[in-house]
């Protein structure tokens, strides 16, 4: 799993039709310490997340084993939105 907040939203509306109910989501991803790591990732939204908001994303083979993903062709699912989390005993997110 990976921490990262949406930065935005992915719209196409040309994709394999086992796609067509998916939410696509722009994630920038994080460090530990709530900073970007310079990285992004398109990924599925199954828990309704929205833009701003911090999220667990998850890849590769893990990702196609949630409901809406399961046999069909994902790489990067957000799987949940984070209330909070700490390091070191220091709280580095809360939503």
């Amino acid at each position: 799993m990976q921490l990262g907040r949406i930065v935005g939203t992915v719209v196409a509306t040309r994709r394999d039709p086992a796609t067509h109910a998916w939410s696509l989501r722009m994630v920038e991803t994080l460090n530990v310490y709530n900073q970007p790591d310079g990285s992004y990732v398109v990924a599925v939204d199954v828990v309704g997340a929205g833009v701003g908001e911090v999220v667990m994303i998850t890849r590769g083979s893990a990702a196609r084993q949630t409901d809406l993903t399961a046999s069909r062709p994902c790489d990067a699912v957000i799987m949940g939105i984070v209330d909070t989390w700490e390091v070191d005993d220091q709280t580095q997110y809360v939503k």
